[in-house]
């Protein structure tokens, strides 16, 4: 037979914790419990004498739940302590951040005047008003750019009908791996082997600004004798042009004897520099970030390979991405290709830059 009675037995350490955990995480349960025994009919000092409360902790409840019902029996929301710092304590980090230098949480901490406050504390008030990133790299540009520009407006305006535009550029291609950030999963981190000894090629680059096309050559240096085996590969491309204009910058090699020299034998092909310091107006530099970006992260085990990829980045290259989703900032065309370039970009001058020039069609 069942007994007619069953009482608990707990020890007195185990009845510690289990008020303990009605006055804490269950705190909301216990005070149900109060309205329950209420309801039965126990008074408020029963009440609080079997849930270790005083009664007119009991009262309170009670009541609340008389005016607000079973939602009023959970905790309200509390204001909390004040917060640590000033109220224009985030004015002046503001303020400090905004002169640029390598800014960290410490070296603020110390130009705010060492406030009363613990770095974790001053680094979330940093975040409130700034984020941890790298700052951007500018050319300091041409204090002539405008009057460059419009110099090349009119170089380009005065050839002839059917002649061809092209911008040139140089760059570096090195065996050692340019690392970028990517998705790495949780728990590793991915190594990238360094050669013994980092080799380094010279590519030149050239975009026709009427149909994307590019050019590229790859050579062991980047010196005049090259630059003009690239201009005479830029000549042959084009047998039929009356004129093959080629804006550069004003590296040495443009501006040499030997350059000078080879120009003057080869009329049809004009060498027109930008103004310094402007690499912003040269699309080839996009072109050359993209390349880089799509080698970034290999290893490969000798030059050859870094050759090919490079080789293979503009295979896969249509001449439809001018240089990858960006709109052109040199806009130099003349003839009937000028009509092409307009319909690429939807007729939308505002995406054509007008620093170089945006001449009429001549047929």
């Amino acid at each position: 037979m069942r007994p007619a009675h069953v009482y608990a037995r707990i020890p007195a350490e185990q009845h510690t914790e289990l008020i303990t955990a009605l006055h804490g995480p269950w705190r909301t349960a216990s005070r149900m419990v109060i309205v329950v025994c209420s309801a039965a009919g126990m008074s408020a000092a029963e009440i609080a004498d079997l849930l270790h409360y005083d009664p007119a902790t009991v009262r309170r409840w009670i009541t609340r739940h008389q005016h607000e019902g079973q939602a009023g029996l959970p905790d309200r929301p509390r204001t909390g302590r004040p917060r640590k710092g000033s109220r224009h304590l985030g004015q002046r980090i503001s303020r400090l951040l905004a002169t640029p230098k390598a800014w960290t949480t410490a070296r603020l901490w110390r130009a705010l005047g060492r406030p009363q406050v613990s770095l974790s504390t001053l680094r979330r008030g940093i975040r409130e008003q700034a984020r941890w990133s790298r700052p951007r790299l500018i050319a300091k540009s041409d204090p002539d750019h405008n009057q460059i520009c419009a110099g090349i407006r009119d170089q380009i305006t005065a050839l002839p009908t059917g002649s061809v535009v092209l911008a040139e550029d140089e760059t570096h291609l090195d065996l050692i791996a340019r690392v970028r950030s990517c998705w790495i999963p949780f728990g590793i981190r991915h190594r990238i082997m360094t050669p013994g000894k980092n080799v380094r090629r010279t590519i030149h680059g050239a975009i026709n600004l009427a149909t994307g096309h590019v050019h590229h050559h790859i050579s062991v240096k980047n010196v005049s004798v090259v630059f003009c085996s690239f201009l005479q590969q830029l000549l042959d491309a084009y047998p039929n042009a009356p004129a093959i204009a080629v804006i550069c910058d004003n590296g040495g090699t443009h501006l040499s004897g030997i350059t000078q020299q080879w120009l003057d034998e080869h009329p049809r092909l004009h060498l027109i520099r930008g103004a310094r310091y402007s690499p912003q107006d040269n699309p080839v530099e996009r072109i050359w970030a993209a390349m880089k970006h799509h080698i970034a992260n290999t290893a490969p085990t000798t030059k050859a390979d870094r050759i090919r990829q490079a080789h293979t980045f503009f295979q896969h290259r249509t001449d439809t991405q001018p240089h990858h989703g960006r709109a052109l900032d040199l806009t130099l065309a003349t003839g009937p290709y000028q009509d092409r370039l307009w319909r690429s970009f939807g007729g939308d001058a505002e995406r054509l830059c007008p620093c170089w020039i945006v001449v009429p069609v001549r047929c």
